[in-house]
């Protein structure tokens, strides 16, 4: 019914000597609630993707990085070559989370002038070249307006039942289409469940948000009013991001904030910690009974696949599960 994705810590709020095992952890506790996988961020201040989730291959069983994918870092073959060596090494699915933009003085200093709609445009065929390598079969030849093959091999070759699922932004009328023309995943900083459209037919979608749930409502604000306390200079910060982005969601996120009255303990949304810069999605806040009524609107509405914020310890996780449970028992009554 859900497809629930953990996120990997960054390595910039992390000690360097513990870095490596604070991932394995988080890696374990997901997989051992039974989690699909998790989201392995990818900029300019992140160690590679690529190698995080090697180590988390390592350390685990089942769990599925979903590795964020650059265009601007790497030619498609390559990232069709990591895919098939992880493949023919341990077996394990790959998930890709295909990213358009980013910070924008990251794509600046790569020297990416590309327009917002035009990378859009430059990922679906980056992503059509993948998978014609993965799916194996004749060497690729393709030309297009970015990327260009001729007889391309790939070896060794991918075992069809490991072909990557595919996510993509689908908060912008570009990022759909996108999403549309790839067969991916479209996933969104949402809006309540009661103000959100329902998806595009015919396109999986999913929603990347933060949870906070005790048995107790009071409990569940007192530790996210702890956890994400009222910040000047995180504010700041978020004032000067918004100047520099061209990201359809953080634009879209913080008009939001700016309309929706969101006194704590009122309704489960919460955008305070987006609004002091302290993670980059809103947050469902409450009793494991309120919180999973509002996952399961979501669900009704068509999102079924949930990509969650950085755990702050393993309890937290218990915590979010006992939410999800209460929201598919809401949906199969």
């Amino acid at each position: 019914m859900f497809e629930i994705f953990a996120t990997c810590p960054q390595v910039i709020e992390t000690d360097r000597r513990s870095y490596a095992q604070r991932v394995i952890d988080v890696a374990r506790w997901s997989e051992r609630c039974g989690w699909k996988g998790i989201l392995v961020y990818s900029d300019n201040r992140q160690l590679d993707p690529w190698l995080m989730s090697h180590i988390i291959l390592l350390n685990t069983e089942t769990l599925c990085p979903l590795v964020a994918v650059q265009p601007v870092y790497m030619h498609p073959y390559s990232v069709a070559k990591m895919i098939a060596t992880f493949g023919h090494l341990y077996a394990r699915q790959i998930y890709l989370n295909m990213v358009a933009g980013g910070f924008k003085n990251d794509l600046t200093a790569l020297n990416d002038p590309t327009a917002h709609d035009r990378r859009y445009d430059r990922l679906v065929e980056y992503t059509r070249v993948i998978r014609q390598l993965l799916e194996g079969g004749a060497p690729v030849s393709f030309e297009g307006e970015f990327y260009t093959v001729r007889g391309l091999a790939l070896t060794p070759p991918l075992s069809p039942e490991l072909l990557p699922g595919v996510f993509v932004s689908g908060s912008s009328e570009a990022g759909l289409r996108a999403a549309t023309a790839m067969g991916a995943t479209a996933v969104k900083y949402p809006k309540p469940p009661t103000d959100e459209a329902v998806p595009g037919e015919g396109v999986g979608a999913g929603v990347r948000i933060g949870i906070v749930a005790r048995s107790n409502a009071n409990e569940a604000w007192r530790v996210a009013r702890a956890r994400f306390p009222q910040d000047r200079r995180g504010q700041l910060t978020h004032q000067l991001a918004m100047k520099v982005s061209d990201s359809a969601w953080h634009r879209q996120l913080s008009d939001l904030a700016r309309t929706t009255p969101g006194v704590a303990g009122e309704h489960p949304y919460w955008l305070v910690p987006f609004e002091n810069y302290k993670t980059m999605c809103p947050y469902l806040v409450g009793s494991y009974e309120r919180v999973g009524e509002e996952l399961a609107r979501y669900a009704a509405l068509g999102y079924r696949s949930f990509i969650l914020d950085i755990p702050p310890d393993e309890a937290e996780l218990d915590h979010t599960n006992a939410a999800f449970q209460h929201a598919l028992e809401r949906v199969a009554s």
